[in-house]
């Protein structure tokens, strides 16, 4: 008997190495996938009413503070868009 002194000894390590990485691996996968995404932001992926203005609205706030919209047709805009002006 050899009690762990033989070739297969010398490789264990790598073995417990790649399973320890994996498991890393996976739990940071996991984090990502599962976790509140907080930093995100109002992204295409918020939804709710903390999520802000949608992009559209965001566009047509860009355009009315940059003279392009009277306010007139702002807020036919934003009452064809369905949001509060």
């Amino acid at each position: 008997m050899m009690w762990g002194y033989g070739w297969d000894m010398g490789w264990s390590w790598l073995f417990g190495l790649l399973m320890l990485v994996g498991i890393v691996l996976l739990v940071v996968l996991a984090v990502r996938v599962f976790g509140g995404g907080s930093s995100r932001g109002g992204g295409p992926g918020a939804t709710g009413p903390t999520a802000g203005p949608s992009r559209a609205r965001q566009i047509l706030d860009e355009r009315y503070a940059k003279g392009e919209l009277t306010a007139e047709q702002y807020r036919e805009q934003v009452q064809v868009l369905g949001e509060n002006p």
